[in-house]
């Protein structure tokens, strides 16, 4: 049988063969595989809902769904790897258009003429328009990012994917590294999430009145983040922390310093906090709390590192774009000239990627009840934002993976260009916001699916799948998840109402803040161009500065165990001499069983919450208060569990591959 050779590295010689070779077409595009996948879009968009809304962040769906598609294709009957790859093709594509969506669509609700536009239709409309988008500009950059550059993006859970689906194919002890990591993720999310038994992030935070004031270092004790930084390894862990240290352990303390001595209120001031209920006035920056203080200041300069960084990375992939895209038009040439292409080089023409993307901005523009009213000009602004993003974000995918992808940052980056661009030619007002907002919106979507797309097509290449298949599949996943998806948002808005404590949309208030900051010309530009410029001085010291701003948008919560996750991979490393290069080491088989299992239970939390049968579960550690509780004891338990945590990763991945 085939077998997954090592990636091939800058300057190496050896051609990558994929798991299933090009001469070989074992059963694909099936029936079966379709309607699984359509309904895993349906179920991991619908749940991706919540959790976006709830907490702000999601969590990508590819591994899990391909542990999924293993276990349920077997039950049918069996399968081949390549229809398991499929299912997870088209279910994943439910995640990250619902990622792309409730980052931006609710924002209408907060604009003072959004709200008439937020209904089912709408919603459709940019769901479906931004998906699609998102597949199609990934085309022209498959070859440049995913072939040319295998073994330099390490697309982390592209490839853990990649090994979910040999593993589940050969069987044996591979399967079983997988598996265990799967019930040891899914065991640590339970019992932390679901039953409530222990905390889910621990950390401290100085005191105001401390000398280092506001100083914050917390970690959100998730496997899946551990598994991810153990598959993105050491450096670029290491690089991402780097970022946050810089937000939450130098930029927040400074600000919580000097702003000691500020006595009146310092814009931006957050919606979600104007006033202080003690006073009843505004809260100067002495009374604010860290979580306040990074999303009123720091977060306005992480969007500007990141879109800097993005600027400057966009910069450096221009000669492969063009190279792509040229590559592109002649293999369709080829083709209509007759010549036989392999099955693993067939793709989607240029001519329908050409005519489905301009069809898709002029449905945005012209369809009927919709804010653009036949705006030209903003369909323009879609596929030029959409493409430069779309790439920026199979890029940052390919270096830390589709979780920690900054969507919300680079859509932040569209509202401004938009918005100032909007400014310039007088189109200021109240009007304006809801056109605005659905021109981020599909930009943020597609940029959501383009870098679920490399991810897809990562694990496409190294299985052997047909990248033509993968990609008509994605199209499917988005037309199964859209109707889900508009659906489940309204549901939740009409049930807590979205700004609530219950689903309080941070990010999509977060747009609706930056764009009536920019329309009524009141931006925090000071703090944008403090990002803009740390990206500046990194890229001037000869360090890539993309990972970096990724880092100093993000929580520190997240960035702390992926960098612990990186850790664990050096010392394994160190300790035993070696460098897993292999795609089907140890480590990386344990860590995706790991992203597997914790990201799994998350979704069935999301369920039993959306359901409301939660509680008598978390009734379980109500009843046993000692490890979840504020005390200094619970902390350092929970903590002492994550080191444990870490030291079984450690061990697996030690263990020798036979």
């Amino acid at each position: 049988m085939a077998t997954i050779a090592p990636p091939t590295r800058p300057g190496a010689q050896v051609a990558f063969q994929p798991y299933v070779p090009a001469g070989q077409s074992p059963a694909e595009f099936t029936v079966k595989a379709i309607v699984i996948g359509a309904l895993f879009g349906l179920l991991f968009g619908a749940s991706t809902v919540y959790l976006g809304l709830r907490a702000g962040l999601t969590v990508s769906a590819s591994i899990p769904i391909a542990v999924l598609a293993i276990s349920v294709l077997k039950r049918l009957g069996g399968s081949t790897i390549l229809e398991n790859n499929i299912v997870q093709t088209i279910g994943s594509a439910g995640e990250s258009v619902a990622a792309g969506v409730v980052f931006t669509v609710p924002a209408l609700i907060f604009l003072a003429t959004g709200a008439e536009y937020f209904n089912y239709f709408q919603i459709t409309v940019l769901t479906l328009a931004g998906g699609i988008l998102g597949v199609l500009m990934m085309v022209p950059l498959r070859r440049a990012l995913i072939v040319k550059e295998h073994g330099v993006l390490p697309y982390p859970e592209g490839t853990a994917c990649a090994e979910v689906l040999v593993a589940g194919e050969r069987g044996g002890k591979l399967a079983g590294l997988v598996f265990s990591g799967l019930a040891v993720g899914a065991l640590w999310k339970a019992l932390s999430w679901v039953f409530n038994l222990f905390r889910t992030e621990v950390g401290y935070t100085a005191a105001r009145t401390s000398q280092f004031p506001n100083a914050t270092l917390n970690i959100d004790i998730s496997p899946e983040y551990l598994g991810v930084g153990y598959v993105i390894g050491p450096r670029i862990a290491g690089t991402m922390f780097a970022g946050g240290v810089l937000s939450w352990l130098v930029l927040l303390p400074l600000l919580s310093i000097v702003g000691a001595y500020i006595t009146v209120p310092f814009p931006p001031i957050h919606p979600n906090f104007a006033n202080n209920p003690a006073t009843g006035q505004p809260f100067l920056i002495s009374e604010m709390a860290p979580g306040q203080l990074w999303s009123a200041y720091i977060r306005y300069i992480g969007a500007g590192a990141v879109l800097a960084a993005g600027l400057i990375t966009l910069a450096r992939t221009i000669p492969t774009i063009v190279s792509s895209a040229v590559e592109g038009v002649k293999g369709f040439g080829a083709a209509d000239a007759g010549a036989v292409r392999l099955r693993t080089d067939r793709e989607i023409p240029m001519s329908v990627v050409l005519i489905g993307t301009l069809l898709c901005a002029l449905l945005v523009a012209y369809a009927p009840r919709m804010p653009l009213q036949g705006n030209l000009f903003a369909a323009i602004l879609i596929v030029i934002f959409g493409f430069f993003f779309a790439t920026v974000s199979s890029r940052i995918t390919g270096l830390i993976g589709s979780s920690s992808n900054p969507i919300s940052g680079m859509t932040i980056a569209t509202l401004i260009l938009t918005c100032l661009l909007f400014v310039g030619l007088g189109w200021t007002g109240d009007a304006y916001g809801p056109v605005a907002i659905c021109v981020g919106a599909v930009v943020c979507i597609a940029a959501a699916n383009a870098g679920n797309t490399s991810q897809d097509l990562k694990t496409g290449y190294i299985v052997g799948a047909t990248p033509l298949y993968q990609q008509l599949g994605l199209i499917i996943g988005v037309f199964a998840s859209a109707f889900s998806i508009g659906i489940t948002t309204l549901y939740l808005h009409r049930v807590f109402g979205i700004g609530s404590e219950a689903i309080a949309a941070p990010q999509a208030t977060l747009m609706a803040t930056i764009i009536t900051g920019l329309l009524n010309q009141d931006l925090p530009w000071g703090l944008v161009l403090v990002g803009v410029f740390v990206s500046v001085t990194l890229e001037l010291c000869g360090i890539h500065s993309l990972s970096f701003a990724v880092g100093s948008y993000l929580p520190i919560a997240t960035t702390a165990p992926i960098f612990a996750g990186g850790l664990v991979r050096w010392w394994v490393e160190r300790s035993t001499g070696t460098t897993e290069e292999s795609e089907i080491g140890s480590g990386t088989l344990f860590s995706s069983g790991l992203i597997a299992g914790g990201s799994i239970c998350g979704i069935l939390f999301a369920v039993l919450v959306g359901t409301e049968t939660i509680g008598p579960f978390q009734a379980i550690g109500n009843a046993l208060p000692w490890f979840h509780g504020e005390t200094v004891f619970a902390q350092l338990a929970s903590l002492l569990l994550f080191v444990g945590l870490a030291v079984v990763t450690a061990k697996a991945a030690r263990r020798r591959m036979t």
